[in-house]
C-alpha cells in the first residue's frame, strides 16, 4: 500500500497568526491543510493518509476531515517536539494502518498545498524503481555557501544544484529503520527525511516537482499561494488548463 504521511505540527510563529496555527488558516474558503490533504485523497494510487498534528488541534482536524469527507484519512496522531519527532509519529501511524514490510510512504508538509497528482505518482514510481524519491526543483539563482562570519566559502555549480522539497518518499521499513537508529544514537536534529537518509548512507533519487511547491511559512508565502491559486482558478475558467 501507499500511505501519505502528513506532518502538521508547526505553530506558525513566523506567520504571526494569533488564533490559528498556519496549517488551519483559510485560503479560497478552506484551511491550507485541507488543500494539501485533498491532493492525496484524490490520487488513485494513495491508499491511506495519516496526519501528525498539534495535540491541542487534533479534535479540530478530525472535524475538518469529516466536514470535507476525506475518506482516506485513517489516523490523526499527536505531533512531536520537533519535525523529526512528528514525522516519526506519523510513520508509526502508517505502520498501524498498513504493513511495515513493503509499504511505501510519502512524507509531506501539511503546509505545502501546491504539488500535483503527477508529483505524487512520480514519487511512488521512483520508490518502486530506486527505493527513494526526493521531490526537487532546479535552482534558478546562485547558491552561496558561507562561513560563520558570512564570508563566501563556496559557490556551487548551479546546473548541478537542486532545492529539496516534498514529498520525500521511501519504503516504510527503510525510513523507520533510519529513525530508530537516530533515536538510539540520540540524534534529533535532522532537518528532514532526506538529510537523515543521506546521513545513514541511503542512495537518494530525485523526482522533478513543480516550482510552485513552496512551504507556507511566512505572510509572503501565504500571499504567494493565494496568487497561485487565483491563477489556477482563472486558467480553469478561461479554458487554459488541461
Amino acid at each position: 500500500m501507499n500511505t501519505a504521511v502528513i506532518f502538521a505540527g508547526g505553530v506558525g510563529s513566523r506567520m504571526h497568526s494569533k488564533d490559528l496555527p498556519k496549517q488551519f488558516l483559510k485560503m479560497h474558503g478552506k484551511p491550507i491543510i485541507i488543500h494539501t490533504l485533498e491532493l492525496f485523497e484524490d490520487n488513485s494510487e494513495i491508499d491511506n493518509i495519516v496526519v501528525s498534528c498539534l495535540a491541542d488541534w487534533m479534535e479540530y482536524l478530525k472535524k475538518l476531515v469529516k466536514k470535507y469527507n476525506l475518506k482516506k484519512v485513517k489516523l490523526i496522531v499527536k505531533g512531536g517536539r520537533s519535525g523529526q519527532e512528528s514525522i516519526y509519529n506519523g510513520l508509526k501511524a502508517a505502520e498501524i494502518v498498513g504493513n511495515r514490510k513493503g509499504d511505501i510512504v510519502l512524507i509531506h508538509d501539511g503546509v505545502r498545498p501546491l504539488i500535483n497528482s503527477k508529483t505524487i505518482s512520480d514519487n511512488i514510481a521512483s520508490v518502486k524503481k530506486n527505493g527513494s524519491a526526493i521531490t526537487s526543483v532546479k535552482v534558478k539563482e546562485t547558491i552561496l555557501i558561507v562561513d560563520k562570519d558570512e564570508s563566501i566559502n563556496e559557490v556551487p555549480n548551479r546546473a548541478a544544484s537542486r532545492l529539496a522539497r516534498a514529498p520525500q518518499s521511501f519504503y516504510l521499513d527503510d525510513i523507520l529503520r533510519a529513525h530508530e537508529r537516530a533515536i538510539n544514537e540520540n540524534k534529533f536534529d535532522f532537518i528532514d527525511s532526506c538529510s537523515m537518509m543521506q546521513y545513514y548512507g541511503k542512495k537518494l533519487y530525485l523526482v522533478n516537482g513543480p516550482q510552485e511547491n513552496i512551504k507556507i511559512t511566512t505572510p509572503d508565502d501565504f500571499y504567494t499561494m493565494r496568487a497561485l491559486l487565483d491563477a489556477k482558478e482563472n486558467a480553469q475558467i478561461y479554458g487554459l488548463e488541461e
